[in-house]
């Protein structure tokens, strides 16, 4: 069976946290917290617990659906602090779920894969969401921050994967005789100088969700249309009208509920940080931008203008005024090579602890 990160364990007489802890390799603290309810002074020979051991997230193969849940409910297993939460579906009917870590009245929201082939990101922040809570529980730094300051005074809500219908196409994990695939195939065999499926950007819908906001969305269209992107199709297609793709619809839904200081939207790829929208500049936008690139190597841009308009983080700034980042992980093609995860995960990692300071 695939290793977790846990495993189940029946005590014996003469057990202890600290000898379960010297003898399978992991610490006092996190046998602790991944058992709330146990008395770790009266261990009662017979009844069972968890052993946090080992990793759970995955840095060497890209996520499908299927893969992340398993791992979102492992990490919820061993950190059961964690707070998981589906804020809505993909068009397939696929939950989009939220991890929370953190109690504190700051909130900040970090997002993934909206775009298909730019699932490496994915596993950026699920590594990220282990390495913070293993953190907190081991009361050590992280990036040279006390992680305990950080829950206790940031609420860090993180959506690994916006696009699982997109993602699974990507990674083969739709069968090329579903439905879905063969509806996805029609729609690339009129964009032939897209590699199909790793040049899929869209939704399996063919909805580029990164295009779905109402920030200039008629202007997106506008663009895109006069590209040849009037129809459904593996990337740059902005739907019919905004906030139509369920996936958008639910990351739309999702940020008005909450009072976010700060939201990160990754993708890939150029090394790049946008942080404005067209003529609005929100109050510490750009100087927490170039803090972003003084961690990570990453040069601070404007976006082309054609690619300006309808994105989350557009129609973020424009609503709160408040500080939006697209973060453009990693260099080459999409998909990138997972070679190139620890590189991009320690170019990244600054970004990711600052976000929750700022």
């Amino acid at each position: 069976m695939e290793n977790k990160g846990y495993f189940f364990y029946e005590i014996k007489k003469g057990d202890s946290v600290y000898k379960l802890s010297n003898e399978f390799g992991t610490s006092v603290q996190r046998i602790i917290y991944a058992n709330p309810n146990i008395n770790i002074y009266n261990l009662k020979i017979g009844s069972k617990i968890i052993i946090p051991v080992g990793n759970i997230t995955d840095t060497n193969e890209y996520y499908n659906s299927t893969k992340l849940l398993s791992d979102i409910n492992s990490l919820k297993v061993v950190f059961p602090f964690m707070q998981i939460e589906q804020i809505g579906k993909s068009e397939l009917g696929k939950p989009i779920h939220c991890i929370r870590i953190g109690i504190g009245n700051k909130k900040v929201f970090y997002n993934a894969t909206f775009h298909a082939n730019e699932l490496i990101t994915t596993n950026v922040l699920m590594k990220f969401a282990e390495d913070y809570a293993r953190a907190y529980v081991e009361n050590k730094s992280i990036y040279g921050i006390n992680a305990r300051d950080l829950y206790f005074n940031t609420s860090l809500y993180l959506v690994p994967m916006v696009n699982s219908d997109g993602a699974d196409l990507v990674t083969g994990s739709i069968s090329n005789v579903d439905n879905a695939y063969i509806n996805a195939q029609n729609i690339a065999n009129s964009f032939p100088n897209i590699p199909f499926p790793q040049g899929w950007k869209a939704n399996i819908k063919g909805v580029d969700l990164n295009l779905q906001f109402p920030a200039g969305w008629d202007k997106a269209k506008e663009i895109k249309y006069s590209q040849g992107y009037n129809k459904p199709a593996p990337r740059d297609f902005v739907g019919d009208g905004p906030l139509t793709a369920s996936e958008a619809l639910a990351i739309y839904n999702f940020t008005l509920r909450h009072n976010f200081r700060l939201v990160i939207a990754y993708h890939t790829q150029g090394q790049e940080i946008y942080w404005n929208f067209q003529n609005i500049n929100p109050p510490g936008g750009l100087d927490i931008a170039n803090k972003f690139a003084n961690v990570s190597g990453y040069s601070v841009e404007n976006v082309p203008y054609n690619s300006s308009f309808a994105g989350y983080k557009d129609w973020f700034i424009q609503n709160y005024n408040r500080p939006g980042y697209t973060i453009e992980a990693g260099l080459g093609v999409n998909p990138l090579p997972m070679e190139q995860f620890y590189k991009i995960y320690n170019d990244n990692i600054g970004i990711l602890v600052f976000g929750l300071v700022v």
